[in-house]
């Protein structure tokens, strides 16, 4: 059994007992959250699929870690100008660990 959810405007296939990194949530490290927005849950032959999302299906996970990831280099520069700048980004997220899929 797998499940599409959107979170974070992106969507993640997701099985139970996976561990899976989305973007940052408000929620203590481990607590149990759920994900509403499921857009797609299958069972070896049933298979539904919402429009745009399944009001009765819902996602469980439980928060293992929050953290930064590695540091993305963002360089700019224009030849011949003596202009340059170097910048940085870490991107925040959460670790979820999925506990339920259910209808």
């Amino acid at each position: 059994m797998f499940a599409v959810v959107k979170t974070g405007g992106k969507q993640y296939k997701v099985t139970k007992g996976e561990v899976i990194r989305v973007e940052k949530l408000d929620a203590e490290v481990g607590s149990e959250i759920n994900l509403s927005e499921v857009m797609m849950v299958t069972d070896q032959d049933d298979v539904q699929i919402g429009n745009p999302v399944l009001d009765t299906a819902t996602v469980k996970a439980k928060v293992l870690e929050h953290g930064r990831a590695r540091k993305i280099v963002v360089f700019k520069k224009k030849r011949r100008k003596g202009y340059k700048k170097k910048r940085g980004h870490r991107q925040p997220f959460t670790t979820l660990e999925i506990t339920d899929i259910s209808l």
